[in-house]
C-alpha cells in the first residue's frame, strides 16, 4: 500500500504542472465593446479583425448602436459593475481616465516600451491613454471635427466655391437654397449639434477664445459677447437644415450629401469613411475644406481601446490587440478606411487621399503650433458631466427650447457651473 501511495503521489506531482497549464491556457478570443455600426465604421473595424485572425484570435463583438457612444458607455458600466470585463472597449478620453481611477484598467506599459509608443503618439493623446505612468489604452486614430463635407457635383451645379469665411459659408448655403437643394444636412441629436457648435465657436472667436472657453472653461469667455455671437451664428446655420432633421443618425445625414440631396454636412472626419464605403473619390465626388475660419487649428477626438484588467489567460489576447492597433501598418490601413488619421505621427501618408493627407499635415502643424484643441462635444474638452451639460444646452437651443442667444449663454454658464 505504501508503494501504491508513493506512486500516486509521484503521479500527482507530475500531473500538477499539466493541470496548472490547462487552467492558465490562453483564451484565443478578443471581446470588444464598441459602437461602430455604420458601413464605413464596420469596414474599418474589419481591418483589425483580419489582422488578429492571422494571429489565431477570434473576435467577439459587443456592438452598441446609436447615441454617439452614450449607450455603449451605459453597457460598459453594467459589465464592469458585474465584474464581467471586456478585453477592450472603444472609449473617449475622460472615460478612460475615470475607469483608470477606479483601478479596473489593465497595464500595457511593457508592450508600449517595446513598440516605442511614447515617441510616436502625440502628448495630447498620451494625456488620456496613460494613467499613473501606465499605458491603459491604445489610441486607434485621431479624428478632427472642424470639417465641411461638400458634394462636388452639387457645388459645381450651383456655381459655388469652397467658403473661407462665415459670411462666404452663409452665401453658399443661400445659393443651395435658391437652387432647391437642402443646404445643410444635419442629424438632430445633441452630440451632432454640439459637434457642429465646436466649429462655430472656433470660427467665431478664434483659437485662443476656443481654448479658454471650451477647454479651460474660463467663465469670462463663456459669458462673453463672443459666445453670444457664436450662438447667433449657430441659429443662422440651423435655418438651412431640412424640416426632418430631428433625430436623424449622422450617417444618414452624410448619405444625403453622398446622394446629392444636400450640399454639405458639418461633421467629424468619420463622415469620410461613409464616402469611402460608397466608392466616392475626394476631389471628384466630394471636397473637404476646414470649417470656414478654422484653418490652422484642429479640434480633435481620438477613439481609444481602453484595456481592462482581465484574467491572466486573457492577457495575451489583449496585448496582441493593443500591439496590432498601434502597428504602423494597421494605423495606415484602418485610418484610410475610417476617414481619420493615424494616432502615430510616424506613419507615412502614402496611401491616404487628399483629405487624409491634409488631415495628417494639419495634425502635425496644430500639435507643434499649440492649436490642437480637445472637442468639448466629443469627450476631449472637459469631463463627461460638463460635456453632457454643454450638449444639452446646445440641443435645447437648436430645437427652440431656448429662444435667444442671451438665454443660451446664461444657461450654458449655469449648466457648466452645476456640472463642475
Amino acid at each position: 500500500m505504501r508503494r501504491t501511495i508513493l506512486k500516486a503521489a509521484a503521479a500527482a506531482l507530475l500531473l500538477a504542472p499539466m493541470i496548472g497549464a490547462a487552467q492558465a491556457q490562453e483564451v484565443k478570443e478578443v471581446q470588444m465593446l464598441h459602437w461602430w455600426t455604420s458601413g464605413g465604421e464596420a469596414a474599418a473595424l474589419n481591418v483589425l479583425k483580419e489582422d488578429l485572425s492571422k494571429e489565431g484570435y477570434a473576435w467577439k463583438d459587443v456592438p452598441v448602436a446609436g447615441g454617439g457612444g452614450d449607450a455603449a458607455m451605459t453597457a460598459l458600466k453594467a459589465m464592469v459593475s458585474a465584474g464581467n470585463y471586456p478585453t477592450a472597449s472603444q472609449m473617449l478620453g475622460y472615460s478612460v481616465l475615470d475607469y483608470a481611477q477606479e483601478g479596473v484598467m489593465g497595464d500595457l506599459t511593457e508592450a508600449a516600451k517595446k513598440e516605442g509608443w511614447d515617441k510616436a503618439v502625440p502628448a495630447a493623446l498620451q494625456k488620456f491613454a496613460v494613467y499613473d505612468g501606465k499605458w491603459v489604452a491604445a489610441p486607434v486614430n485621431v479624428h478632427s471635427v472642424n470639417w465641411l463635407w461638400i458634394s462636388k457635383p452639387v457645388l459645381d451645379k450651383i456655381g459655388g466655391t469652397e467658403p473661407k469665411t462665415m459670411d462666404e459659408l452663409f452665401a453658399l448655403l443661400d445659393k443651395a437654397k435658391t437652387a432647391g437643394v437642402i443646404p445643410l444636412a444635419l442629424g438632430g441629436q445633441n452630440w451632432q449639434e454640439a459637434t457642429m457648435f465646436d466649429s462655430v465657436v472656433l470660427s467665431t472667436g478664434g483659437p485662443e477664445f476656443y481654448k479658454k472657453a471650451m477647454n479651460d472653461l474660463d467663465m469670462e469667455s463663456l459669458k462673453s459677447d463672443t459666445m453670444k455671437k457664436s450662438f447667433d451664428n449657430l441659429a443662422k446655420l440651423v435655418t438651412y437644415v431640412d424640416p426632418n432633421f430631428s433625430g436623424r443618425d449622422w450617417n444618414l445625414a452624410t448619405a444625403m450629401v453622398i446622394k446629392g440631396d444636400a450640399l454639405m454636412q458639418v461633421m467629424g472626419d468619420w463622415a469620410k469613411g461613409e464616402f469611402v464605403a460608397a466608392k466616392k473619390t475626394a476631389g471628384t465626388d466630394f471636397v473637404c475644406p476646414r470649417f470656414p475660419g478654422t484653418d490652422g487649428s484642429v479640434i480633435y477626438n481620438s477613439d481609444m481601446f481602453g484595456m481592462f484588467n482581465v484574467p491572466e489567460d486573457r492577457k495575451a489576447a489583449q496585448v496582441a490587440l493593443a500591439t496590432a492597433t498601434l502597428s504602423k501598418s494597421f494605423q495606415s490601413a484602418f485610418n484610410v478606411v475610417k476617414g481619420s488619421v493615424p494616432a502615430r505621427t510616424d506613419v507615412p501618408d502614402t496611401d491616404f487621399d487628399a483629405c487624409g493627407k491634409k488631415g495628417i499635415a494639419d495634425l502635425k502643424s496644430a500639435d507643434s503650433g499649440g492649436t490642437l484643441f480637445g472637442s468639448l462635444a466629443q469627450g476631449y474638452g472637459a469631463p463627461p458631466a460638463i460635456a453632457n451639460a454643454y450638449k444639452d444646452v446646445v440641443s435645447k437651443f437648436v430645437h427652440g427650447q431656448i429662444t435667444s442667444s442671451e438665454d443660451a449663454v446664461t444657461q450654458l454658464v449655469q449648466a457648466i457651473e452645476d456640472a463642475q
